[in-house]
């Protein structure tokens, strides 16, 4: 056999293969549909979520801002880290230098150092340039606090989980009893010990309890009153901006790009009906027979 033909006959059996595949589990699926489980027939999608960086020309609140800081300070850093934010970001929402440094000196956890006169392990108050740091000193000291299960550093939450400060904003307040309908209609599915019901996580049982679970939890400097929906919608604020701080930036520049552009193909159609479309007219012409 030639071997010319040796690769057009091995591309035409993958084809095969892979067409035999496709009717194979297309047929199955539609015979053999998949039995529904708890948590496809009882999983909530996020609900909406109205903050002000929303859209094109959404911009930060930086008293938001400042309120989601003292959620997560009061309330999550006592489980969350927040390592890639560092104190001195905090400027950047409203806080003085002088409110920046007493916030890194007051910090509940300090910065791991080394003793100078004996050499030893120890730790310092933070500096405005330390980031904020984990709770816990490492992954097996935090499950062994948690029931094995692991609080996940929230800078970059946001960005990491489906439905964004959506699904934050929802996880934080979805917190309930297991409906009855859930048990009657699938009785190995209650609630384990140690996990709680919560409709908006993944498997409809998450490790963490309800972190937020009375109005008033947080005195909110500015006055404003922080109900469970108002604590859970600030700290979703302040999660966007600590995985996303140059937003703003980002969105300014989008904007500035399309105004270019558009400057840009107005001169560019111009340039064409001045110079070039004289030119594409002008023809030869036809020889004589």
């Amino acid at each position: 056999m030639s071997t010319r033909l040796i690769g057009p006959l091995i591309g035409l059996g993958f084809c095969v293969v892979l067409l035999f595949s496709f009717v194979t589990g297309l047929f199955n699926f539609v015979s053999e549909p998949a039995l529904p489980t708890a948590e496809t027939e009882f999983h909530l999608e996020p609900e909406p979520l109205a903050l002000s960086t929303n859209g094109p020309f959404g911009r930060f609140d930086r008293q938001q801002l400042q309120r989601g800081f003292q959620v997560y300070r009061e309330v999550c850093s006592s489980c969350h880290g927040l390592t890639r934010v560092h104190f001195r970001d905090l400027a950047e929402l409203g806080y003085s230098e002088a409110a920046v440094k007493k916030i890194a000196v007051d910090w509940a956890v300090q910065q791991p150092s080394v003793n100078a006169e004996t050499g030893e392990p120890a730790t310092r108050p933070g500096l405005p340039a330390d980031p904020i740091p984990s709770p816990y000193p490492n992954e097996v000291a935090a499950r062994a606090a948690n029931n094995n299960a692991y609080p996940p550093d929230l800078s970059l939450i946001v960005k990491a989980r489906e439905g964004a400060a959506p699904y934050v904003h929802s996880l934080l307040t979805g917190y309930r009893a297991q409906p009855p309908e859930l048990l009657r209609q699938f009785p190995d599915a209650k609630s384990p010990k140690g996990l709680y019901y919560n409709p908006y996580f993944a498997n409809l049982n998450i490790a963490m309890p309800a972190p937020l679970v009375a109005d008033g939890q947080v005195g909110y400097e500015d006055g404003t009153p922080a109900t469970i929906d108002q604590m859970s919608t600030d700290v979703a604020a302040f999660l966007v901006w600590t995985a996303e701080p140059k937003l703003e930036t980002r969105k300014a520049t989008g904007f500035a790009s399309l105004i270019f552009l558009a400057i840009f193909t107005v001169l560019a159609w111009m340039s064409y009906k001045t110079i070039w479309a004289p030119v594409k007219h002008e023809r030869d012409p036809l020889p004589a027979e």
